[in-house]
């Protein structure tokens, strides 16, 4: 080490956390910034009008409160890391998963807060959408339930 220089344990860790923390402020200041009042309500209602019903496909909701498509996103996204999980130990595997979820949840402007309140959402979800994957992220990462898992959220 050179002069002036200090060696600090946990400032990676604490690096990754204030860089979720950021882009979870950032995502939050863009959803609340594109929400507006709405529409007008028509001349002598005091209700506004109805939203339209179309349903997209991979936008109905599954339980877990998010769109069929993100938790295919999710469900792709675990499954793509359950080679490594089996490969190294739990702890990195627990890192790991940590860094998927937040990127997930950034990815698809989800409320970081809701997750960090609700862990066992991503159960739910994973539960609804790929089961046989879940069950293989909880045994490589020797976790009862992928919420046990999640650190900060």
């Amino acid at each position: 080490m050179f002069m002036g220089q200090r060696h600090v344990h946990g400032t990676g860790r604490r690096h990754r956390l204030a860089v979720m923390a950021a882009g979870t402020v950032a995502a939050a200041a863009v959803v609340t910034g594109c929400a507006g009042p709405g529409p007008a309500p028509a001349p002598g209602s005091t209700a506004p009008p109805a939203p339209a019903t179309t349903v997209v496909p991979g936008t109905a909701l599954v339980p877990g409160g998010v769109t069929e498509a993100q938790a295919a996103q999710l469900c792709t996204d675990l499954e793509g890391q359950l080679q490594s999980w089996r490969t190294y130990t739990p702890t990195i595997g627990k890192t790991g998963l940590n860094g998927l979820v937040g990127t997930w949840i950034a990815q698809n402007n989800l409320d970081a807060l809701d997750f960090l309140q609700d862990r066992g959402r991503i159960d739910v979800i994973t539960t609804a959408a790929c089961p046989g994957i879940r069950q293989e992220a909880v045994t490589a990462l020797e976790i009862p339930d992928l919420a046990s898992g999640l650190i900060g959220f």
